[in-house]
């Protein structure tokens, strides 16, 4: 994933997406279960860290799902592999000059 496609939450706006408290999110950031960079003394943290976090532990995708950003998603996953993009069409070395 190139750099200018990251996304970086700060700790409150992960903890209000994920439905978490601050302090979780800390928790995790110490335990190394995220992956941050610190800007001007702040955590900023990967979103796809946190999605990835947020699915390994039960109770976290219970929160996720009841009080943050999965109340809005009706199915985590696509069943249906007819719109699911096909991983030996994905070219993970994209030419990024057609931007």
């Amino acid at each position: 994933m190139s750099m200018e496609h990251l996304i970086r939450l700060s700790v409150s706006e992960a903890a209000k997406l994920f439905g978490v408290s601050t302090r979780t999110i800390r928790r995790a950031i110490q335990k190394e279960e995220l992956t941050y960079i610190v800007v001007h003394g702040r955590y900023k943290i990967n979103f796809e860290s946190l999605l990835k976090w947020s699915q390994s532990s039960t109770t976290v995708r219970n929160k996720r799902d009841k009080a943050g950003i999965g109340q809005f998603v009706d199915k985590w996953r696509i069943k249906n592999t007819l719109y699911s993009p096909d991983p030996t069409q994905l070219d993970t070395t994209q030419d990024e000059s057609h931007e």
